[in-house]
C-alpha cells in the first residue's frame, strides 16, 4: 500500500500565519518501544476548536490504523490524548512511511490541507441518499459512465432500505476535474430521477454535486445518515450496550459503550457525539480480544450535560446507528482490475442479473487499477447463493476476484450483560470509570480519584 506524503501549506502566508499556526498545531510523539504489542502515540496541543479530538481520530482512521487502548483529557483550552495503535492487523508500526505520515499528517493542521495531499481538489464530489433497490447502483454509476464520469473513490452504505452514497469523480477524458457546469446539472438531475424511482416512494431523494474536497467519505456518510434520521428505523437487535449516567458533582454525561471490537469503532462514536454537538472532556478505551469498552465525560457545547430522559434516549439511539452502519451483513468480494471505462456500471449490473444485492462498496483507483470491495447478499437479505458468485466470478475473472465469507455482523454484541440501553445501571463508571479519574487526578483536574 502507498502511502500519501503530505506537502506543506505554508508557502503563501505570513510570518504571523505561521507562528499562530505552529502554536496550536498538535505536537505528536511516536513511541515504539515502551509497549511491545502497540505504538504509542500522544498528542497534545492547545486548542478551543470543537472537534479536535475528532481531527486527530479521523486521521488514524483514514491511515486504516486501529485504537486498542486510548484515554483522552481535555479542559477547554488544551487537550492531550494517547493512542495504543496497531495496523489493521494486530500489529505494532514499523514502516517508516507510515511512522512518518501519521505524524506530519498531525502537523497540517486542517482538514482541507489533508485533503489537498491526495490531490482530491482535482475532482468533483458527489452524495446521494434515497430509498434503496435491486439494481440502483448498477443505474448510478451508468449514469455517470454515460457522461463521461470516472469514479475515483466512492463509498456506499445501505441501511434499513436507505442508500447512501459519497463518489469523487473525474472527467475520464481528461483526469480532472468535470469543470463544465450544464455537463454537472445533467448529471444530477439524472441521479436524482434514478434515485426517486417510482414517484410514488421517492422520500427524501437528495442527488448534490459539488467541486468541494471532502475530507472523509465515512464521516460525510455519518453526517448525511443523521440527517436523514436513520437513527429512528432501528433494528430489534442494537448492535452495542450504551449507557448514560450522570456526574452531577463535575457537570458531565458519562456515556459508556461496549460491543465487539472492530476497525473504526472510536472514530464511528465521536463522528455521532461530534454531529450532536457534544463535546469529550475525557475518556478511555479498552479492548480486549473481540470485546471493546469506551467511556466518555461529556457536555455540551454550551458546558451543560444532558439533561432529560428524552434527550438520553435520543443520544443513545444515535450513537448505535453510528455503529451499526458500518455493518456489513453477506459475502465479502475483492476485485482488482484495470481500470477502463464503465468498468463499475458493467461489475454491478452483473451483480444485479445474478440476483446479488450490494449492503455496502467501496472503491478506490490507483493508477490505472481500480480496487472494488463488495458485500453482497441474496434477495430479501438472506445468504448469497454459491452459484451465483460463481458466475459473477466466471464474468470478471477468477483471477481478479477474491470472495471472503461476510463479517455477518459478528462484532454484534450477542448479550448485553444487563445493561439498561438508556443507561440507569450498567457499565459505566465502574469498569474504566477509576481509569479515567485516575489520570484527571494525575493532570490534576480533580482532587481524589478514589
Amino acid at each position: 500500500m502507498e502511502w500519501p506524503t503530505p506537502t506543506t501549506t505554508m508557502t503563501n502566508m505570513n510570518e504571523y500565519e505561521k507562528l499562530v499556526i505552529g502554536m496550536n498545531n498538535p505536537r505528536v510523539v511516536i513511541d515504539n518501544v515502551a509497549c511491545a504489542t502497540a505504538t504509542i502515540v500522544k498528542v497534545d496541543s492547545s486548542s478551543s476548536k470543537h472537534g479536535a479530538l475528532m481531527e486527530v481520530v479521523q486521521v488514524i482512521a483514514d491511515l486504516n490504523l486501529s485504537v486498542k487502548k486510548a484515554y483522552f483529557s481535555y479542559d477547554g483550552r488544551w487537550f492531550m490524548d494517547v493512542f495504543y495503535i496497531t495496523d489493521r492487523f494486530g500489529r505494532k508500526l514499523t514502516d517508516e512511511s507510515v511512522l512518518s505520515c501519521l505524524e506530519q499528517s498531525f502537523d497540517t493542521g486542517n482538514d482541507e490541507s489533508r485533503g489537498s495531499h491526495t490531490g482530491r481538489e482535482k475532482h468533483t464530489v458527489v452524495e446521494l441518499i434515497g430509498n434503496d433497490r435491486p439494481g440502483l447502483l448498477s443505474e448510478v454509476f451508468a449514469v455517470l459512465a454515460d457522461h463521461n464520469c470516472g469514479v475515483v473513490e466512492a463509498t456506499v452504505w445501505v441501511r434499513h432500505g436507505r442508500i447512501a452514497c459519497c463518489l469523487t469523480i473525474n472527467d475520464a477524458l481528461s483526469g480532472g476535474s468535470v469543470a463544465d457546469a450544464q455537463r454537472l446539472r445533467r448529471v444530477e438531475s439524472r441521479l436524482r430521477r434514478v434515485l426517486e424511482g417510482d414517484l410514488d416512494d421517492a422520500r427524501g431523494a437528495t442527488a448534490v454535486i459539488s467541486p468541494a474536497a471532502v475530507a472523509s467519505a465515512d464521516r460525510r456518510l455519518h453526517q448525511m445518515l443523521l440527517a436523514d434520521r436513520d437513527y429512528e428505523r432501528g433494528s430489534p437487535a442494537a448492535p452495542a450496550a450504551v449507557s448514560i449516567q450522570s456526574w452531577a458533582e463535575r457537570g458531565y454525561s458519562v456515556l459508556s459503550v461496549q460491543c465487539r471490537e472492530r476497525p473504526k469503532l472510536l472514530f464511528d462514536v465521536l463522528c455521532a457525539l461530534t454531529d450532536m454537538e457534544y463535546v469529550v472532556f475525557h475518556g478511555a478505551v479498552d479492548t480486549a480480544g473481540d470485546s471493546a469498552r469506551q467511556e466518555c465525560y461529556i457536555r455540551h457545547n454550551d458546558g451543560t450535560p444532558i439533561g432529560s430522559k428524552e434527550e438520553r434516549q435520543r443520544v443513545v439511539r444515535c450513537l448505535q446507528a453510528s455503529i451499526e452502519r458500518r455493518a456489513s451483513p453477506g459475502t465479502r468480494l475483492e476485485l482488482r482490475t484495470p481500470d477502463q471505462p464503465g468498468i463499475l456500471a458493467d461489475v454491478t449490473r452483473t451483480l444485479r442479473e445474478n440476483g446479488l444485492l450490494v449492503t455496502r462498496a467501496e472503491v478506490s483507483t490507483k493508477g490505472d487499477v481500480v480496487s472494488i470491495v463488495f458485500y453482497v447478499t441474496g434477495a430479501s437479505g438472506r445468504p448469497a447463493v454459491p452459484e451465483a458468485i460463481e458466475a459473477v466470478r466466471r464474468w470478471v475473472g477468477v483471477d481478479r476476484l477474491t470472495v471472503k465469507e461476510g463479517e455477518v455482523q459478528r462484532w454484534r454484541l450477542k448479550s448485553v450483560g444487563g445493561v439498561e440501553a438508556e443507561g440507569g445501571v450498567g457499565i459505566g463508571l465502574g469498569y474504566l470509570g477509576n481509569f479515567v479519574r485516575r489520570n484527571l487526578y494525575n493532570l490534576g483536574l480533580i482532587n481524589s480519584f478514589s
